[in-house]
């Protein structure tokens, strides 16, 4: 059974040069094409296909909004990317939106029908030239969204922290990381100041939740 195949693009001459070269492929079928978002949301909803090839930049509708509504009507379809935009705003919304993945219009031809073929296994393809892209934002949200002692605490407060923890008094912290009382002192009013942490008992807790250390 053939992989019926939409294709969305603005330009003419390259939306009819890659309808003959996926046509050429064994098991792949273009059943339409789309000049732009609209028109091929409305193709989507009336033929159903199991995949829509789709650019970013194009008119009355940008391949985004495109994919969210198509997406949202059918989550059986999957939505393949094909842009020349490599920037990361254009990669995170349009997988956002719901696109299984992301390929570059200069990538090979074997690359878009990998990428097919991994869409239509449940899986999710992005290219190599805009994956570092994504995994820098994915990274960045992390930090952002799930803060912990790792992005909060410099590495000596985890340390003076984790000594807390352990029960060891400021003499014998300050002797272990060869600092000064006064400097362990600091450091703890810093750490309970980005922590809004009041008492030992809770930077305790804290320590352990965070994996800093154990009861053991």
């Amino acid at each position: 059974m053939s992989v019926r195949i939409i294709l969305a693009d603005d330009h003419k001459l390259f939306c009819e040069g890659l309808r003959s070269m996926l046509e050429g492929q064994p098991g792949l079928e273009v059943i339409a094409t789309a000049p732009d978002g609209h028109t091929v949301v409305h193709l989507a909803r009336e033929l159903l296909p199991d995949v829509v090839i789709i650019d970013i930049g194009m008119p009355n509708l940008n391949g985004i909004e495109a994919t969210r509504k198509i997406v949202t009507e059918n989550t059986s379809i999957k939505v393949i990317a094909l842009s020349m935009h490599s920037d990361k705003r254009f990669v995170v919304e349009m997988l956002r939106a719901g696109a299984s993945a992301y390929l570059l219009k200069d990538c090979d031809f074997e690359e878009l029908t990998g990428a097919i073929i991994a869409v239509m296994d449940g899986n999710f393809y992005i290219s190599p030239a805009v994956a570092k892209v994504v995994i820098k934002d994915y990274v960045n949200n992390l930090q952002e969204e799930s803060a912990s002692a790792f992005t909060v605490l410099t590495a000596r407060e985890r340390e003076v922290l984790q000594n807390l923890a352990e029960g060891k008094t400021t003499h014998q912290i300050a002797a272990a990381l060869f600092v000064s009382e006064k400097t362990v002192e600091s450091h703890r009013r810093q750490i309970m100041s980005k922590l809004s942490i009041n008492s030992v008992a809770g930077l305790i807790k804290y320590a352990i939740r965070e994996g800093l250390t154990t009861l053991e």
